[in-house]
């Protein structure tokens, strides 16, 4: 006897509540079904069902084999779609969703290294300064910056990020460096109104030093508010990653650094977790390697 057929047999009677309701989504006869559960029964010598002349009812041992049964089966479904993900080709529609400039910087190269890999797979990128639901709006896969909600998404950490307050250095020459978080209310203050905007600055990594800031500037993008700071205009705070080479090549002067908030993560979320298709997994893959080795998500 084909024991994990008997399983799957055994799991549509029980749900089915009979051998002809059973039978007809199994491509069986109601003879052929009524025989394996025997069979099954027989093999393990404990009856899991009980018959009458209108439908069956699970015994008590049946009604632990249903959860067994259910949770082997699920298994085995897991190892082949496990399985089939790592040898398949990667073929057809990726989406791919994530914060618009983030995506843009860093999103972007790893889909193009991607494309050029496999020429079988059409990816379409969503970029918004919003959650994007996983499932509700059919993505494949998100790049995900802050603590995440418990869920059933799979999700692998790439890196950190960090609020930082900065500015070009003529405008700090000219205006002097803030040495604590209530020194910027005598600053110029340049404020995106994207994400996480908002003019109560919060500091520490407990958060319990808060700042109102009084912008003479507010920018729609992130992009915006960072040129007018390299222009020096004044100070704006925005996340590590946006300002990463403005940083590095000394055209932004991060201020304030011992007063920063707790690092948030970056992850990459997808929903199919085990069952990962083959172009989901190999794009995971390539996005983690190259987000890891990203120096701006220290």
């Amino acid at each position: 006897m084909d024991r994990w057929q008997a399983m799957k047999v055994f799991v549509k009677v029980a749900e089915a509540g009979g051998f002809a309701a059973a039978a007809r989504p199994l491509n069986m006869s109601p003879p052929a079904v009524t025989r394996t559960i025997s069979a099954l029964e027989e093999t393990i010598g404990v009856r899991l069902l009980t018959r009458t002349t209108r439908a069956v009812k699970l015994t008590e041992a049946g009604s632990r084999y249903l959860d067994d049964c259910r949770r082997i089966l699920t298994d085995i479904a897991d190892a082949e779609a496990s399985a089939a993900g790592l040898h398949a080709d990667p073929s057809g529609d990726l989406r791919v969703t994530g914060p618009a400039m983030f995506g843009q910087m860093h999103v972007v190269p790893i889909l193009l290294a991607y494309l050029d890999q496999y020429p079988s797979v059409t990816v379409h990128s969503v970029f918004v300064d919003r959650i994007v639901n996983i499932i509700d709006e059919g993505m494949d896969v998100a790049i995900r910056i802050g603590h995440l909600p418990a869920s059933g998404l799979s999700a692998v950490k790439v890196g950190t990020i960090r609020r930082v307050v900065c500015g070009a250095p003529s405008y700090l020459a000219a205006h002097g460096v803030p040495q604590s978080p209530s020194d910027l209310a005598r600053h110029r203050i340049i404020a995106p109104t994207a994400a996480w905007a908002s003019h109560e600055w919060q500091f520490g990594q407990d958060k319990k030093t808060s700042v109102t800031v009084h912008p003479r500037l507010l920018c729609n993008t992130n992009d915006a508010a960072i040129a007018a700071a390299e222009q020096g205009f004044g100070l704006t705070r925005v996340l590590s990653y946006q300002v990463a080479p403005a940083l590095r090549d000394g055209r932004l002067q991060a201020v304030l650094s011992e007063y920063e908030e707790h690092a948030m993560p970056v992850h990459v979320v997808h929903a199919e977790g085990r069952r990962a298709s083959a172009k989901v997994r190999a794009f995971v893959d390539l996005a983690v390697d190259h987000l890891r080795a990203n120096r701006s998500l220290d």
